[in-house]
């Protein structure tokens, strides 16, 4: 339009300019009304703007505008760069989209809950489940049904209690603990080792050996929580997601998941007033978040402090260990850890808790300690020189053959091939964790104890005596049985060198 010979717009165009501006400013309140009534994140001026430059590409730009990947990475992001930054909004994550795309990582093949929906039956009709469940997600009301307790038994005999969320809650729980991560991953120590993305147990123990081997440490505490997953206080717990956390919806969330009630194996329902149930998705990184605060914060900034000498700590889920260089800040360390966990309602574990010494200068034999299923000791090496060995734990490698003598004894009745394929998995699983540097002694004597319980058990499969040794020996082999081997690749100077 041509300008005013004054320079001032005329009347009209002045009528239709408002009107204009009007009509956009309707357009984007009812865009900012659907996306919050979807649940979808909505950041207002950059989505304005993206529906006035691109109208044709609105329906792209909806449904991609902040998938669930792309919103956690900017959390992540911001997590690493203020430390004290607390999140708002994260329970508009939970929209069916996001849900949909966690739905594909649960195991299809777990167990149940106590309402017995199998992956399968919810996924038959999933549009409609996770509509549903949004619908209840966004009226807030949505309530945790019973976690179906379940129990293993120990390598010591005692029984672990597994909790067994209903599907429902497993998608819930799956979606809101990649949240969490994205939250706190940026802000978890190096000490902490459990349940986290690319930081396995066998990588641990490596890590472990190499810091003990090129520190100068002379005492070693290890401990353990008693019934750490039972005794998490809820108020604590939801007092340190606060540190962080700033969205009530979320909080009450997983506040219904701590309460939840617990159906024992014999039906009797029990409603703990403390612990979040082992076994649930959620878990684990509740878990770690309880102990960064009670444990890896206090010995980064209190007990370090404390002491004259170089100190380490590894922390592996509620199992841990610590290095002191110093007989002093050892035990100073040890009578203090009762008082410090008694504050946030956990106790140790007295019969798994100890000090003890661990220098390359003591004259062997050394002391050992048991830590992620390896006995840790200094050794001397090949080369005149003291290193640190890891081997399986006598306890660990005992459970082992017992734990083959019984599935092979319950499982002898099956066709070899199939027999044969799943010893094959199961050999590969043990060498691939303890086939590490200078415990290759050990998986010899695991192997050989397994071949005697099989060949013992094959032919007792029937009355007449089916293989020589001979024979079974060439059955092995056939089957391709994969043989002891390390499968630990990088050399580490100092750790025990004869494989």
């Amino acid at each position: 339009m041509p300008a005013c010979p004054s320079g001032r717009t005329p009347a009209g165009a002045q009528a239709r300019t408002s009107r204009q501006k009007a009509a956009r400013g309707r357009r984007g309140s009812q865009t900012a009304s659907y996306y919050s009534e979807t649940g979808k994140p909505f950041t207002r001026g950059r989505e304005r703007q993206g529906c006035a430059a691109r109208k044709g590409n609105m329906t792209r730009t909806r449904k991609t505008v902040n998938t669930m990947q792309t919103s956690l990475r900017g959390i992540a992001d911001r997590a690493r760069r203020d430390k004290t930054a607390r999140f708002g909004n994260l329970y508009a994550l939970l929209n069916e989209a996001n849900l949909r795309e966690c739905f594909q990582h649960l195991r299809k093949d777990a167990a149940p809950g106590v309402d017995k929906v199998t992956y399968e039956q919810y996924e038959a009709n999933l549009s409609a489940n996770l509509a549903d469940l949004v619908e209840r997600l966004k009226k807030k009301t949505y309530r945790a049904k019973l976690v179906r307790r379940k129990y293993i038994p120990k390598a010591n005999g005692k029984l672990r209690p597994l909790g067994i969320p209903a599907l429902e809650d497993k998608l819930l729980q799956l979606a809101v603990a990649r949240i969490l991560e994205a939250i706190y991953e940026p802000r978890f120590l190096e000490c902490s080792w459990g349940y986290r993305p690319n930081r396995g147990a066998r990588e641990a123990s490596r890590v472990l050996a190499n810091q003990l081997y090129r520190g100068r440490f002379g005492h070693v505490v290890e401990a353990d929580i008693k019934g750490f997953f039972d005794n998490i206080s809820h108020a604590w717990m939801l007092r340190m997601l606060e540190e962080r956390i700033n969205d009530a919806a979320l909080a009450r969330l997983i506040a219904k998941w701590l309460k939840a009630g617990i159906m024992e194996e014999t039906g009797e329902v029990k409603h703990p007033v403390t612990g979040t149930p082992q076994g649930g998705i959620v878990s684990p990184v509740l878990a770690n978040i309880y102990l960064h605060y009670v444990l890896d914060l206090w010995f980064e900034h209190v007990v370090r402090k404390q002491s004259q000498g170089e100190v380490h700590m590894m922390r592996y889920a509620d199992d841990f260990v610590c290095a002191f260089r110093y007989k002093a800040d050892a035990q100073r360390f040890e009578r203090q850890l009762p008082q410090r966990l008694g504050k946030f309602g956990l106790e140790v574990a007295p019969e798994k808790t100890r000090t003890l010494q661990f220098s390359r200068y003591v004259p062997e034999p050394n002391e050992a300690f048991e830590f992620l299923g390896f006995e840790f000791r200094w050794v001397k090496r090949l080369t005149g020189k003291m290193g640190v060995r890891r081997r399986t734990a006598p306890k660990k490698l005992q459970a082992s053959v017992k734990a083959f003598s019984e599935w092979i004894r319950k499982n002898r009745h099956k066709r070899t091939k199939d027999l044969m394929k799943t010893l094959a998995a199961k050999l590969r699983g043990y060498w691939n964790y303890y086939g590490v540097r200078g415990n290759m002694e050990s998986l010899k004597r695991f192997y050989d104890r397994s071949r005697r319980l099989l060949y013992k058990w094959m032919n007792r499969r029937s009355q007449r005596r089916s293989y020589s040794w001979e024979r079974f020996l060439e059955m092995l082999g056939r089957h391709a049985i994969p043989e002891p081997s390390i499968k630990e690749e990088v050399y580490q100077r100092g750790l025990y060198d004869v494989a």
